[in-house]
């Protein structure tokens, strides 16, 4: 079963990660996962904060420490499950842009893109018709570009759901 799932995987990397030989498509995605690392996401939050007023040092903070708080889990997960990118473990697969870290298991950018849409959205709800378009653009352009395996990317967007459900619970 695990072998039939791997090849199941592998086979769909590959073929999303086809897009990737079209320039204008690599170059879009490319975009998109740069501003998914966390430039858009700052300007969300600026966005937020400026309708917010007087709450928003409570955001700013939760905002930073469920951020924070992801970048832990992610580089403490990849230190030590130590998966190769598909681009690394399988030649066919075309790198489209550079990776932050050595290993692909699981997505920081997806588990941020999830957990601050879900933050973000708890905040201004009028936001996510841009936020959730954009995040599932994040989690795309990682098995796209190469740099993730779709488990990656979906184990990313559980990670970053559980972030987030706890972040709002403990915020009240």
């Amino acid at each position: 079963m695990v072998e039939y799932l791997n090849h199941f995987e592998l086979n769909l990397c590959l073929r999303v990660n086809a897009l990737s030989r079209r320039e204008l498509i690599r170059r879009f995605f490319s975009i998109v996962s740069w501003l998914g690392n966390y430039p858009a996401w700052v300007v969300f939050g600026l966005l937020i904060a400026a309708q917010q007023g007087p709450g928003t040092l409570a955001f700013a903070v939760q905002a930073l420490a469920t951020a924070f708080t992801g970048i832990g889990i992610y580089k403490f997960l990849k230190k030590r499950l130590v998966r190769e990118r598909p681009f690394v473990a399988h030649s066919d697969i075309v790198c489209g842009a550079p990776p932050l870290d050595r290993y692909s298991f699981p997505s920081g950018h997806t588990l941020h893109a999830v957990s601050l849409t879900m933050l973000y959205g708890a905040y201004e709800p009028a936001m996510l018709i841009i936020m959730v378009p954009f995040a599932a653009l994040v989690a795309v352009s990682r098995v796209v570009l190469g740099l993730h395996y779709p488990s990656d990317v979906a184990v990313g967007g559980l990670i970053g759901t559980l972030l987030a459900a706890i972040s709002l619970a403990a915020s009240g």
